[in-house]
């Protein structure tokens, strides 16, 4: 059964109905809220986290507990950690960055740098040691130049840890495996 609320002015959100008295309760006995925040932490358990789906761009809510689980999207049934870098498009990264709430880390790169190519297999390496804690994207700074500009990348193979949408750290350089892993955990 489902029972309306209204969350805010012009804005009604539905949820499961819980059986306080065995009854149905009718518009008037229906609480109201001020704000829609107020009546999802109510109604929702807050202590969950999203993720962007590497293959449809779905946004998932998961409980933090299940990162580990091998979780897989609600829309299209793709894992949603597939332990290697996501090529990524101006727009695809932004909502990645946007929407993630694991912090990113971004290897900006072009096709014809050749320390970025050496450090390719590296960074796939460190992916499949930092998911699902970390999502890993990869830039083409050729494809990408609004990027590159609005980052102020100077130089390739440049790492990039973002968190919350703003940047932690910069790495410019490659760098093997062993130490991708260990420079991302000492800046989360």
């Amino acid at each position: 059964m489902l029972r309306r609320f209204y969350a805010a002015p012009d804005c009604q959100v539905a949820c499961l109905s819980r059986p306080e008295s065995g009854h149905r309760t009718t518009a008037a006995t229906q609480p109201t809220y001020n704000d829609a925040n107020a009546y999802l932490k109510e109604c929702f358990v807050t202590d969950s986290i999203h993720i962007v789906c590497p293959a449809c761009e779905a946004v998932n809510r998961l409980a933090p507990a299940r990162l580990a689980d091998n979780p897989v999207c609600g829309k299209c049934a793709a894992p949603l950690f597939a332990g290697r870098p996501l090529d990524v498009t101006s727009s695809q990264f932004n909502k990645h960055v946007a929407r993630n709430d694991i912090p990113v880390l971004v290897d900006f790169w072009a096709e014809w740098c050749g320390p970025c190519k050496m450090m390719a297999p590296a960074y796939a390496q460190a992916a499949s040691r930092l998911e699902p804690r970390v999502r890993l994207l990869k830039v083409d700074t050729e494809r990408a130049q609004d990027l590159s500009s609005q980052f102020g990348i100077r130089s390739i193979p440049t790492l990039m840890l973002l968190r919350g949408g703003r940047e932690v750290a910069r790495q410019a350089g490659a760098m093997d495996a062993g130490n991708i892993v260990a420079w991302v955990q000492s800046k989360l």
